[in-house]
This record gives structure tokens, sequence and C-alpha cells, in this order.
């Protein structure tokens, strides 16, 4: 797909917008905290923000399918498929931090070419659109030069998302090289990174509803985000991700972290 109709994309606002009414109701307020089959928490609003979205996909676009964190999947072989994180950051979100984000994809042929990452809080929207430069609330952003990951600000949610063992010595290897290793963020540092004030963004055990929608954000950007392998981000990837704002520090992180194949 070349480009993305507009259509499509003024759905997208829309769903930001319905999402992000339903937060502002919530935040910092004392909802309870459920657990979900892997202890990760959950809210009403997760589940209403959601709905909200699906509503709207459903009456505008009954023949798209939808992927999403709380809801489940439907019609997943459909040419369109919405990808929806209705909290990125929930942790975030019931700690009162306003550093969490609703997410949204949508997939054309299995490749992601629109992403939405919202902020409704702070009010700040990305927008990564194929064939166009990326957004922050209209305008046109670009990631910032940088040659080595010794000159990096690095971000990741938690040192404690990497799996003990290879995977968590591969990314304290990285941090040890970096200028700045920073935690927390979730898909707020992806849109910091789209900007040009961080340069570099490594994750592992996310979902697919958490790195669809950031594809299109940093591409659209001038950045590269991929697998901790090299390979595009998809439904079939291991949840582990790489984003740069610089290609030539992308190729060296790809290096240092495979250095673990080899020791």
């Amino acid at each position: 797909m070349q480009t993305v109709p507009d259509e499509l994309v003024a759905l997208a606002h829309r769903l930001a917008e319905a999402a992000g009414a339903v937060q502002r109701r919530y935040f910092r307020t004392p909802v309870a905290v459920d657990s979900k089959s892997d202890d990760s928490p959950v809210t009403i609003a997760d589940r209403e923000a959601e709905a909200a979205m699906r509503e709207l996909i459903a009456r505008h676009f009954p023949d798209h399918g939808v992927l999403g964190e709380e809801h489940g999947s439907d019609r997943l072989d459909a040419e369109f498929v919405w990808v929806l994180d209705p909290i990125d950051g929930t942790k975030a979100f019931i700690t009162g931090r306003p550093q969490f984000g609703t997410l949204i994809a949508l997939c054309h042929g299995g490749r992601p070419v629109l992403g939405v990452i919202d902020q409704t809080i702070t009010g700040e929207r990305w927008v990564g659109r194929a064939g166009a430069p990326s957004t922050m609330n209209g305008a046109a952003i670009a990631t910032r030069p940088c040659s080595d990951p010794a000159r990096a600000v690095l971000c990741a949610t938690s040192p404690y998302m990497f799996a003990e063992g290879d995977e968590r010595a591969a990314f304290e290897r990285l941090a040890r090289q970096v200028r700045m290793p920073l935690f927390g963020g979730d898909c707020y540092a992806y849109g910091l990174l789209a900007m040009g004030f961080v340069d570099l963004v490594v994750e592992a055990g996310l979902g697919v509803y958490d790195y669809m929608a950031l594809v299109p954000v940093i591409e659209g950007a001038g950045g590269r985000i991929t697998d901790w392998e090299g390979r595009p981000p998809g439904f079939g990837s291991d949840g582990r991700v790489v984003a740069a704002g610089d290609g030539r520090t992308h190729e060296a992180v790809l290096r240092l972290l495979g250095e673990k194949t080899a020791s």
C-alpha cells in the first residue's frame, strides 16, 4: 500500500479520542485493579476504552478485522486488521503517572501501514502513515543522528522485562555501553525517539498490540525498528524489539545483542 486513505486516518483519530475520553474519566481515581493470567494488571478503563474503539470500527468498517489486548480477535484474515492496545502502560495509569498511551495500528496484508500513539492526559498524539512523514500533533517530526551506542540515550520500560539468562545478559551488556540508560515510559519512549529526544529503545516480552503501532511512527520519522534479529516486527514476532533513530546505532546494537549466541 502506497498511501493510507484519509478516511482510515480519520477513523484512527476518532478511535484515539474515544479511548482518551474513557481514560480521562478514570485517571487518578480509585479504580479496581484485576490481574490477568500473566499477572499483568487490567482495569475497567482498559476494557471500556477498547470496547469503545471496537464499536467505532464495527460501525464504520464492519469488514475489517480487529485484534485487541483485552477483547481478543475477530476476522484476522481480513485485508485490513486493526491492532489495539487501549492502555499501553497500565502500571503507569494505575499509579497516576501520565506515561501510558493508547496504541492503534492498521495493518494491510499483515504489515502495519498506520500507527497512532496517543497520550490523552498531556494532549500528545503521534501518527505514522505509509508514504508520509510522521507527525506529533500535526507537525512533522524526525529522529536525531546518533552514530554510536556510546552516545545514545537508551530507554526500556523495565530491566526486569528481559528473561533471565542470555536475554537479560545481552541487555545489560548493551546498557553498560550507552551514554544514558533510562527506565519507564512504555510506548511514550517511542514517541520521544521519533521526536529526536531519545536515541534507542530496546525491549522484550511485548505482545503484538504493544509494537505494531510503533512501526509506522518510527519509520516515518526516519528511524528503524526490528526484532533482535533485524527482522521487521509482525504478527509472528517474538516480542523483542530494537528501535533506533539512526541506522548506524541500530546495526551496532543488533551486533551487541547477538553476541550472546557466540559467548
